[in-house]
């Protein structure tokens, strides 16, 4: 509370609201953000150092985990390379389009440069999450042969240590860039420059969640179908050729892919916001604009007090601590959003609490999609046991309830999200009410950024409970591997078990957030193509209607509904390519374990090892080449039906008249005496608009379908139903093999993609018109 106290001081010492005092608010209101930045590095880098300190156990448990950090960075290195490749063919690409028009030229160089430090940070973000994560694995197993807690801890801090560096690099990234590009200068068209960071974030988050989500998974379901379903030997037994391969797979997907996910979803979430506030530059002046930096300094804050205070007795389950830790993060950021509103958008009477209730409404979203997805995913309740007894009589019974409950899921979040956003919207309109020349329209889409802020505002420690899974997951497979029994054994299942919960529980929070931030994004988009429009007609001399808005997107006009059909399209066809993706290498991982199984026998004798570093070269070479057409397909739809249908003629329009009634002046743009063409805009629009929705609720689909059938197999493996062996334990991994691609690919690449779309189209929005 004393840090929100010093936050709240400074920002107010910058001055009431004014934009002629826009430069000396602005430069005070930066610095305090980017100052808190820095900090949260600072302190990621004391937790990444307390962490390395500790002891890292025997000898054994030393060899695996070697073999795991190896394996993680061989791919993350020969990832990051191919993704470096394909960002700057894009950059050139980028730059060549901007340069073509006379209109966009000015702005080609910082749109690039935008992109390749939102790609640049993204990068860096998810490579020291997995760099500090395969070196806690080893130490929370250490740590395990002491207590609960200090195993606990010792894997919450590791995960801190992504959350933290996640949303820091965001915060002073685009700050950053707000500076060097003169935004104290020229606050209202600033905002507009900085779509290049979110674009080059997006870009990485897709192939750092689409590879790092087919190797984990091709590694996962081979090593279990040959490992458990045909050799009959448990889960990360040492026997099994595939099992490091396994446990790397939980560091790349789960570790750099996930925090490559949640930098994009905060970048994308302060330009686009970003962008809404400038609409709203009277009003607030360049504190409305800047406020959701000031917002993720206050996520940094109390997302460290979480992490601090997080601890457990040794009969304790850790989800309570780790449950009280975001309490503790929830309750503080909710005091820090109420300061920084009353102090950065403060206006006539009560209007900053109906704000505040925007904040408040995106910060019980939070909450209700964890609680969504616990219900969903957790044995304790029906949907979970329920596919659970479904597997007595076979495979085909416990997939078909799989489905049933993974179609069930998107039905509660949908009412979540629709309320959220008209509750938003309608207290943002109730809070600018005593404003003069601003559009309800406009007010209330302020108000739905306001939400989606709040509910990014617990993203850091959201991340670091997500980082937590995997290193738990790791500890548990190395302290088996190693051969420990007893107490040990015990705390790390139990820490696993918290792990697999927090995982699932992170994945829906992912979703949420990304469906908040997406409809963000849309309507920064349609505020874009305002701005470039009625710059184009001021140019050229034309005639721009008063009031006139890009916000009635006609589902009648030929080109939007065809770009709407594209956009659904394009979320089930790359769904499919990311599950084949994961089928084909599992079968060649599949191959390679039972290759190894019959040319050495002594495998499962135990008297000689796997080659483990084979299995782990071939779900390398094979994710990384089947990343790329997936997201190459995702990058490029887009851009091809705005450029496709830009050309096409007014003939394609649905028949409304150009003029209004009773009136000679035009209700549309106009230039030349003809109307402007936003055939392009509009059929992307289309695509943004049906795509997202699409894209969420096959994303909610998979996340918790794939979450339930793991956790229905869990529940068996408790005893239930005959438990381990059984034939409705075999029933039950067939479905956890099903829905593994379902919750770990596709699911999460989703997330990214319907982000991407938007960043993408705000990016290249000057090209559609």
């Amino acid at each position: 509370m004393v840090g929100f106290g010093l936050l709240a001081v400074a920002i107010q010492d910058a001055g009431p609201f004014s934009p002629a005092v826009a430069g000396n608010d602005g430069r005070m209101i930066l610095w305090i953000a980017m100052g808190v930045g820095v900090l949260a590095l600072a302190a990621a880098g004391l937790l990444a150092r307390a962490v390395i300190a500790m002891d890292t156990g025997t000898a054994a448990m030393r060899a695996i985990s070697d073999a795991i950090r190896e394996g993680a960075e061989a791919f993350l290195r020969r990832q990051y390379r191919t993704i470096g490749a394909i960002t700057l063919v894009l950059a050139v690409v980028l730059f060549s389009g901007y340069s073509l028009s006379p209109r966009t030229a000015l702005y080609a160089s910082k749109t690039v440069q935008s992109f390749l430090v939102g790609a640049l940070c993204s990068a860096l973000a998810g490579f020291t999450g997995m760099y500090v994560s395969i070196r806690a694995n080893i130490r929370t197993a250490s740590a395990a042969r002491s207590s609960l807690n200090q195993a606990l801890q010792t894997a919450l801090r590791g995960g801190a240590v992504t959350g933290l560096v996640v949303v820091a690099l965001s915060l002073i990234g685009v700050g950053l860039l707000f500076l060097v590009f003169g935004g104290l200068q020229d606050p209202t068209h600033v905002p507009y420059q900085l779509v290049g960071f979110g674009f080059g974030a997006s870009l990485v988050a897709l192939f750092a969640q689409l590879g790092g989500g087919i190797y984990t998974k091709a590694a996962d379901v081979g090593a279990d179908l040959v490992g458990k379903v045909e050799a009959g030997i448990p889960e990360d037994d040492p026997r099994n050729p595939a099992v490091i391969a396994d446990l790397v797979g939980d560091n790349v997907g789960d570790c750099a892919g996930r925090g490559a996910d949640l930098f994009e979803s905060t970048a994308a979430e302060n330009v686009g916001a970003m962008i809404l506030g400038a609409a709203l530059y009277p009003v607030f002046g360049v504190k409305g604009i800047l406020f959701p930096l000031i917002v993720h300094a206050i996520n940094l804050i109390a997302s460290m007090a979480g992490v601090a205070v997080v601890s457990c007795k040794e009969d304790e389950d850790p989800m309570h601590a780790l449950n009280r830790g975001f309490y503790v993060t929830s309750a503080l950021a909710l005091a820090g959003f109420a300061a920084a509103v009353y102090v950065m958008l403060n206006g006539p009477g009560v209007a900053w609490l109906w704000l505040l209730g925007c904040g408040a409404i995106g910060l019980a979203t939070a909450f209700l999609f964890v609680w969504i997805t616990e219900y969903y995913t957790e044995s304790r309740y029906r949907p979970v046991q329920s596919i659970a007894e479904a597997s007595l009589t076979g495979p085909a019974t416990n997939i078909i309830s799989g489905l049933a409950v993974g179609m069930e899921t998107p039905a509660l979040p949908v009412i979540v999200i629709s309320a959220a956003l008209l509750g938003s919207y309608y207290f943002g309109v109730q809070g600018l009410a005593g404003v003069a020349g601003i559009s309800d329209y406009a007010k209330g889409i302020y108000g739905t950024a306001i939400a989606t802020m709040g509910m990014l505002s617990c993203a850091a420690y959201i991340l670091a409970m997500d980082t937590f899974g995997p290193i738990t997951d790791n500890a548990g497979g190395i302290i088996e591997m190693s051969l420990h029994e007893g107490p040990i054994r015990e705390r790390t299942d139990k820490l696993d078990s918290a792990g697999n919960t927090t995982k699932a529980l992170t994945k829906g929070y992912a979703i949420g957030s990304a469906s908040l931030a997406a409809f963000l994004l849309f309507s920064a988009y349609l505020e874009e193509i305002k701005a470039i429009v009625t710059d184009k007609v001021t140019i050229a001399g034309g005639f721009m209607p008063p009031g006139w808005s890009f916000t009635n997107i006609n589902l009648a006009q030929v080109p939007v509904f065809v770009g709407a059909l594209l956009g659904a399209m394009l979320t089930y066809l790359f769904s499919s390519m990311a599950i084949k993706a994961v089928g084909r290498t599992a079968q060649m991982v599949v191959k390679d374990v039972r290759a190894q199984f019959k040319e050495n026998p002594g495998i499962m004798l135990g008297t000689s090892k796997p080659n483990y570093a084979r299995c782990v070269s071939i779900v390398t070479g094979a994710a990384l080449k089947e990343m790329v057409l997936p997201g190459l397909l995702a990058v490029g739809l887009p851009v091809a039906v705005g450029l496709i249908f830009r050309h096409f003629s007014e003939s394609y329009q649905a028949g409304a008249s150009l003029y209004g009634a009773g009136t000679a002046l035009p209700v549309v743009p106009m230039i030349a005496g003809k109307a402007v063409n936003l055939a392009g805009a509009e059929a992307v629009a289309g695509l943004l608009m049906v795509g997202t929705i699409s894209g969420v609720l096959l994303a909610m689909l998979m996340n918790n379908g794939g979450g339930a059938w793991d956790n229905a197999k869990k529940f068996i493996e408790t005893g239930q139903y005959g438990g381990k062996k059984s034939d409705a334990h075999k029933a039950a991994v067939v479905g956890d093999t099903v829905g593994d691609p379902f919750k770990d690919t596709a699911g999460p690449s989703l997330h990214v993609l319907i982000k991407l779309l938007a960043t993408i189209t705000l990016v290249l929005a000057p090209l559609f018109v």
